[in-house]
C-alpha cells in the first residue's frame, strides 16, 4: 500500500511539474487572465462606483471578492484548453500507456490550475491595496478566505476538465468558461440584491456566487458570516464532488477509445 501511495505522489509530481513548465513559459497567460477582472475593479470603481449606493464608503472593499471569483472563471478555461490539445495530440493515450497512474495527469492540470489562480488573485489583491482596499481581518479569517477561494478554485477546475475532455474543438473547450465569468453580474457581487427586479433577485440571491461573496466580504471586513459560509461550502462542495465524477468518468471514457 505505502508503495503504490508513493507511486502516486511521484507521478503526479511529474505531471504537475510538467503543467507547470508549460505556464513558466507563458507566464503571460497568468497576467492576461489578471487583466479583465482588473479591468472590471478599476471601471466600477472609478467610473460606477460613486453612483452605486452599497452601504459602504470603500466601494473596492465591497467589489473585490466577486473580482476575485470572476479571476478564477477566467483562469480556469487554460486548463480545459491544455487537456484539449492533449486530447487531441494523443498525449493522453500516450501516458496512459506508460507504467504511471493514470490519474495522475488529470491531478496535474488541476493543481496547476490552483497555482496559477493563487499567482493571479495574489496580483489582484496587490491592485486592490493600491486602489484603497483595507481589511480589518486577522490571520485565521484570511486563511479561511484562501480555503474558500481553493475550494471554488477545485470545483471550477473540475469542470473545466470536463469541458476539455468533452469539446470537439478548441473554441468550444474553453467557450463553456464564459457563463461562469459572468455569474457575478447576478449577485451581490457588485450591487447589493436589494435593488434587483423580484425575478432577477431570487436568482441572485440562490445561485453559489452570492452565498461565497458574501462570506468572503464578511470575513475580510471581520463580521460575523452567519449561515452564509455553510452554504457557501456546500455549494463549493457540491459543484466539486458532482465535476470530480463527470471528469473522471469523461478521462476514462477517453482513454478506452
Amino acid at each position: 500500500m505505502e508503495t503504490a501511495k508513493n507511486h502516486f505522489f511521484s507521478d503526479m509530481g511529474v505531471m504537475l511539474g510538467r503543467s507547470m513548465r508549460h505556464i513558466f513559459r507563458s507566464v503571460d497567460t497568468i497576467f492576461t487572465v489578471c487583466v479583465t477582472p482588473i479591468a472590471m475593479m478599476l471601471l466600477f470603481v472609478y467610473v460606477f462606483g460613486g453612483a452605486i449606493e452599497t452601504g459602504t464608503d470603500n466601494y473596492v472593499n465591497y467589489l473585490l471578492p466577486g473580482i476575485l471569483l470572476m479571476a478564477i472563471a477566467s483562469g480556469v478555461a487554460y486548463v480545459a484548453y491544455r487537456l484539449f490539445l492533449d486530447k487531441q495530440r494523443g498525449i493522453i493515450e500516450r501516458f496512459n500507456s506508460m507504467p504511471i497512474a493514470r490519474s495522475t495527469m488529470l491531478w496535474g492540470h488541476v493543481l496547476t490550475s490552483v497555482v496559477s489562480n493563487v499567482i493571479s488573485i495574489a496580483v489582484i489583491i496587490l491592485v486592490a491595496l493600491a486602489m484603497g482596499f483595507r481589511s480589518s481581518a486577522g490571520i485565521l479569517p484570511w486563511l479561511a478566505v484562501a480555503g474558500i477561494l481553493v475550494l471554488f478554485t477545485l470545483a471550477l477546475t473540475w469542470i473545466a476538465a470536463i469541458a476539455g475532455l468533452s469539446a470537439k474543438t478548441v473554441e468550444g473547450a474553453s467557450a463553456f468558461s464564459y457563463p461562469l465569468i459572468f455569474l457575478p453580474f447576478i449577485s451581490s457581487a457588485f450591487v447589493p440584491t436589494e435593488s434587483m427586479p423580484a425575478v432577477v433577485r431570487a436568482f441572485a440571491e440562490n445561485q453559489p456566487v452570492t452565498s461565497i461573496v458574501e462570506t468572503i466580504r464578511a470575513l475580510l471586513s471581520n463580521q460575523p458570516v452567519g449561515n452564509d459560509i455553510w452554504v457557501a461550502l456546500a455549494w463549493c462542495l457540491g459543484i466539486l464532488i458532482v465535476a470530480y465524477a463527470f471528469a473522471v468518468r469523461a478521462y476514462n471514457r477517453h482513454s478506452a477509445q
